[in-house]
């Protein structure tokens, strides 16, 4: 049996995909401890090797975890990743770049093309079942906007800070952004009112009060440290008006809820279509929907009137890694496509 495995280094967890002769058996995602140092990533590697076991398996490495404010600057961070894997999974160990597969010393040389550069491995994939479409993978922290067309990505930006300027990379996402990102003003009580320029709470709160986020996304601590219920959720929401959540009914915090998730839909459904009339995608070009928060994808679908996939749908995978398959896109993607 051959097996390959791929791995996405991000800068707040570690995902793992096990492909099995061409199909995905399983798809596996591991916080990086809350440590303010770069061996945050040695020790998710080091779980995740636990489930690697002693198999002779390929593996390819895809990351965004350079970006990690614990290195000082993106090379030192592509540096670092490429001989922390080295170190852990061989020599042999394929790095994805822009240009296609390198080694440890093509990775760290060419180390432009290999920052954050999952999302093209995403895109890629996709381009290899639909002739053209726009990928939405809304994670934790960010949303990418990948149009892909003939076969391959056709992205205008290479960098993410090129990403953000071309509206393909939305550095919002449906669990970690906190809600003062989103807006700075919202209805309460048939008024608008300013928002509280503070982390009291974050998308995660809005998406459990609109019953879209699924209960094992948000593995990360609240706000305030309390509580993940929707009463809990609704106290850091009032908050961010200055309020307590007695002021109101549960009733009017999910009304606030939805506002703001409007909001995030709102934005990326403007991005998307600069750049679908950008890259001319016909009306019958998918959107392909990937990551925790890949019911944005749904709904923008619906907004554009166009066909949904999910990203599950793209790649031959086992019923029950269904759901972690589209959630970790550019694992499973540079495990196929290695």
């Amino acid at each position: 049996m051959a097996i390959r495995f791929g791995w996405d280094l991000g800068g707040v967890n570690v995902k793992l995909a096990r492909v099995e002769d061409g199909r995905v058996a399983s798809v596996t995602q591991i916080p990086c401890p809350a440590l303010t140092e770069p061996r945050k990533f040695d020790l998710a590697v080091e779980e995740a090797l636990g489930l690697v076991g002693d198999s002779n398996a390929s593996h390819a490495v895809t990351m965004t975890g350079e970006l990690s404010d614990v290195f000082a600057s993106r090379y030192e961070g592509v540096a670092y990743l490429v001989g922390l894997m080295r170190k852990a999974v061989g020599d042999e160990v394929r790095f994805y770049s822009l240009g296609g597969f390198v080694d440890a010393h093509g990775a760290v040389t060419g180390w432009q093309g290999v920052a954050s550069a999952n999302w093209h491995a995403s895109a890629a994939l996709a381009a290899t079942v639909e002739e053209s479409g726009l990928l939405v993978d809304a994670g934790t922290t960010t949303t990418d906007i990948i149009p892909f067309k003939e076969g391959r990505p056709c992205a205008a930006g290479r960098t993410d800070g090129d990403r953000l300027t071309e509206g393909e990379l939305i550095y919002r996402g449906v669990v970690r952004t906190p809600v003062m990102a989103i807006a700075s003003q919202a209805p309460f009580k048939g008024r608008m009112q300013g928002l509280a320029a503070e982390r009291f709470a974050t998308m995660a709160d809005v998406y459990r009060l609109t019953g879209e986020l699924p209960e094992d996304a948000d593995p990360f601590p609240s706000a305030d440290n309390r509580a993940k219920d929707l009463e809990e959720s609704a106290a850091r929401l009032a908050r961010m008006l200055g309020r307590d959540a007695e002021d109101a009914d549960i009733v009017a915090w999910r009304a606030l809820a939805h506002f703001l998730a409007r909001r995030l839909l709102d934005q990326v459904e403007a991005d998307a279509r600069a750049v679908i009339e950008r890259d001319d995608l016909s009306l019958e070009a998918p959107i392909v929907g990937a990551g925790c928060g890949r019911f944005l994808a749904v709904a923008l679908a619906g907004r554009l009137g166009r066909p949904y996939r999910d990203f599950a749908d793209l790649t031959p995978c086992a019923e029950e890694a269904q759901e972690m398959v589209s959630r970790c896109a550019p694992a499973v993607a540079v495990a196929q496509l290695a």
